[in-house]
């Protein structure tokens, strides 16, 4: 019989008994009152190896045995499972053992330290000492939840600081662009391939790419992997130019999770301005602007990218080069806010740290009227009456494979006599985020429906989790290690 079902009651108190404390203190008093494992051992009728394991903390002890025990070292069964250590040696022997049966000392591919007599009690302590430090660095820069929305939330302070314009990354596309002979206009496949090339990368497309990844660079053979197939939604030249700025911008193994997310910025921004090059889309812009038609649906068409694309970009210019204030928005089809920007005093909802992903959008702003329509996707104009001002944007819906999603952008309705579809009739009033502008059903159907319904709700698996672990978060480093052992030369 295993001591923690038939001695302890159910509950709390099961969890105050520790074979490895119970095994300490076996020997602690052995050894006080000078007696060996071959005579515990015979005093209660076992083999002295049985005895050893049970002072290892490796077996859970029978409480027949444990009476025995107690009887023959001359203490009672209650002071034999004290939970204390019985010494301050002990303590660290145990806290020293447990750490080296965890999962993060497993991890780190470490040969076990026994923690005998022999070891001195000074590099106990420091052994002890190291694995505490570990264990706290790890969870200070545990990319958690909390910790990835404060971080969203600086990067986006960061970029609203700027205007979303970064003159450093603007410099490094015109160097490329120069270097490769581009002479304006949409960059095609080719000329991205050119790039690559003139920074000694050759591509290779696989069908076999981790699936945890978007593309996949061997430093060692300058090879840039990427998938063989992409979705109808995706642009070919984006995963080739992303791995290329991470290259160009001299990017390391991010620190932390703010530090990923400024990486990712990075790679995006020089991505798009390399596909939509500052000189020839701020001329445009200008031309626009001055013919009083901005739309970001031409600025798409021009140079052949996705809305999205043409929708970051034009943020990244509006303010900088025609000081117009903007804002964007990606929100779900589910209407939670999936990404935003804003340098124009509207105001996203937002939880109590700041953060804004995956808080439900107003039903009454553009970004989710446009779900409603019955051609979700052509462009939809709007006005909207917010506490913070009337804003005027435009919202077209594209797919993924995680579902619809609405793309946004807008101004403040001073500016928008600068943009095509200023005449729409479409108006709607947000008071949000007061709960009866559209959070609270409709009166009839709260007394008809209430408590005579349950839905089964549908939450996304990482709701409680902390984000992926590692050095990039969510990449399965040895599916990507293995993939690389795969096809690198001569392998």
């Amino acid at each position: 019989m295993a001591l923690t079902e038939h001695l302890l009651p159910r509950g709390d108190d099961a969890e105050q008994v520790d074979p490895l404390v119970i095994g300490r203190r076996v020997r602690h008093l052995r050894t006080a009152r000078g007696m060996t494992l071959d005579q515990l051992g015979a005093a209660v009728g076992r083999a002295p190896s049985q005895i050893s394991v049970l002072e290892n903390g490796h077996r859970e002890p029978a409480l027949s045995l444990l009476q025995r025990i107690a009887s023959a070292l001359g203490v009672s069964l209650a002071e034999l499972l004290d939970p204390e250590a019985p010494s301050r040696r002990a303590a660290l022997e145990i806290e020293l053992e447990r750490a080296q049966r965890g999962p993060l000392f497993s991890s780190l591919g470490l040969g076990q330290v026994k923690a005998g007599r022999s070891l001195p009690t000074d590099a106990l302590e420091a052994l002890v000492g190291l694995q505490r430090e570990v264990e706290r660095l790890l969870t200070e820069n545990a990319a958690t939840p909390e910790e990835a929305r404060r971080a969203n939330a600086e990067l986006r302070a960061t970029m609203r600081s700027q205007d979303n314009y970064f003159p450093d990354l603007e410099a490094h596309a015109r160097t490329l662009l120069t270097a490769v002979g581009h002479p304006g206009g949409p960059l095609s496949q080719r000329t991205t391939a050119e790039i690559a090339a003139h920074l000694g990368f050759a591509l290779h497309y696989v069908h076999d790419l981790p699936h945890s990844t978007r593309s996949v660079t061997d430093l060692e053979h300058r090879r840039i992997y990427l998938p063989h197939t992409l979705t109808t939604s995706s642009d070919p030249r984006s995963p080739v130019l992303q791995a290329i700025a991470s290259h160009v911008l001299g990017h390391e193994e991010p620190a932390g999770y703010g530090d990923f997310l400024r990486q990712r910025v990075e790679t995006n921004y020089l991505a798009a301005a390399l596909m939509l090059p500052e000189e020839g889309t701020v001329a445009m812009l200008h031309e626009a602007k001055a013919a009083r038609r901005l739309s970001v649906e031409d600025l798409r068409d021009a140079f052949a990218v996705t809305y999205e694309t043409a929708a970051h970009r034009f943020t990244n210019l509006a303010t900088r080069h025609l000081e117009v204030p903007v804002h964007f928005m990606k929100v779900h089809e589910s209407g939670t806010l999936h990404k935003a920007y804003e340098n124009d005093g509207v105001r996203f909802p937002s939880d109590a740290l700041g953060a804004i992903e995956g808080q439900p959008v107003c039903r009454r702003w553009t970004a989710r009227a446009v779900f409603s329509l019955p051609d979700r996707f052509s462009p939809y104009y709007q006005y909207t009456d917010t506490p913070s001002g009337t804003y005027w944007c435009t919202s077209r819906v594209q797919g993924s494979p995680e579902g619809d999603f609405s793309v946004s952008v807008g101004v403040p309705f001073p500016d928008v006599r600068w943009f095509r579809g200023r005449e729409t009739v479409e108006r709607a009033r947000s008071r949000c985020p007061e709960p009866d502008c559209c959070r609270l059903p409709p009166a009839p159907l709260a007394e008809r429906w209430s408590g005579r319904s349950w839905p089964s709700a549908r939450p996304h698996a990482s709701t409680l989790a902390a984000l992926p672990a590692g050095v990039f978060p969510g990449v399965d480093q040895t599916e990507v290690f293995t993939f690389l052992e795969r096809h690198a030369p001569g392998g």
